[in-house]
């Protein structure tokens, strides 16, 4: 069977890393990141024009994690408006028989309602995420512009919090669940207070990231000019997690303070996924359950980080 050539950005970011090695198993990848392929500039995509793309998966996007997107609304819509363009307007003129592939995000889903596609552009996005959103929804109307124009193939997914090893470490704001295990392993290794953001009773929902990757490669030829969710289905409050994480570290719960003075963002975030489990009966059975998930990521951090050694 001849290979598919595929073409990858935001190759080497959380996602990309599970990604792109699980891709070139059967393929061949060309995996783009900011180094080799600056996707601000408008003609950054043109030496890829020589080859023939099966599909495009689109990752990257310019954004971090916490109050980030409160800091830089301005820049965010800029660069994410120019990165997506920059694809979009590649995509349909260069390679109009690949399948575009790209993410969404559960905050483009406005408050106050049940987080099912259905509802995905229904109403306006928390204000703290709100530019971020809103350049999300601009790319899947930009996808979904062009097929209809063009008769061109696409597919999103709306992931909730990906988690698992092998998670940045540059110095960026860390998502929520990876915040807190440096923080506690802190607390125990270094004698470090543990002051969590909030009183603890937002709820998150996670989902591992090597589940979040084969979920999307087994799904791929069943979702064609459509998007959906893939979560858990399942939340839990900060508090829980952190307990959680306390019991694999073997760490004293009660010494957690909780700063009710500062940002958590959605009180709530979890995804419908009644359209997952309708398209992939299998959905469920094959998650990671949440221990084992934690625990991979935790044993990484003491690797990573180096608190074995400490």
């Amino acid at each position: 069977m001849k290979k598919k050539r595929l073409l990858v950005t935001g190759s080497s970011g959380f996602l990309g890393r599970f990604l792109v090695p699980e891709l070139k198993k059967k393929n061949i990848v060309d995996a783009l990141n900011s180094k080799n392929c600056n996707l601000l500039n408008d003609y950054s995509l043109k030496k890829f024009d020589k080859f023939k793309y099966d599909e495009i998966y689109h990752l990257a996007a310019w954004t971090q994690a916490g109050d980030f997107c409160l800091r830089y609304p301005g820049d965010q819509w800029i660069n994410n408006q120019k990165i997506n363009t920059n694809i979009l307007s590649w995509w349909k003129t260069s390679q109009p028989n690949a399948k575009l592939i790209f993410m969404g995000t559960s905050c483009s889903y406005p408050i106050n309602v049940k987080l099912s596609e259905e509802n995905y552009f229904k109403g306006e996005p928390i204000k703290s995420l709100y530019t971020y959103a809103m350049t999300k929804r601009m790319l899947h109307q930009g996808a979904k512009s062009l097929s209809l124009q063009y008769g061109l193939k696409w597919a999103s997914y709306i992931p909730s919090t990906l988690y698992g090893p092998h998670y940045h470490h540059d110095g960026r704001q860390m998502h929520f669940i990876f915040d807190l295990i440096r923080k506690i392993l802190d607390g125990k290794y270094k004698n470090k207070k543990v002051i969590l953001w909030g009183d603890g009773n937002q709820k998150r929902e996670l989902v591992y990231v090597d589940d979040f990757v084969k979920t999307m490669l087994r799904n791929n030829n069943k979702i064609n000019n459509d998007f959906v969710n893939l979560g858990s289905g399942k939340e839990y409050k900060i508090k829980e997690f952190a307990l959680m994480i306390c019991k694999i570290v073997n760490y004293d719960f009660k010494k957690i303070e909780f700063d009710k003075s500062k940002y958590v963002g959605a009180k709530s975030k979890i995804l419908k996924i009644n359209k997952i489990k309708r398209i992939d009966k299998k959905y469920e059975k094959k998650m990671t359950p949440l221990s084992v998930g934690l625990t991979n990521t935790v044993k990484w951090f003491y690797k990573k980080y180096k608190y074995d050694l400490l």
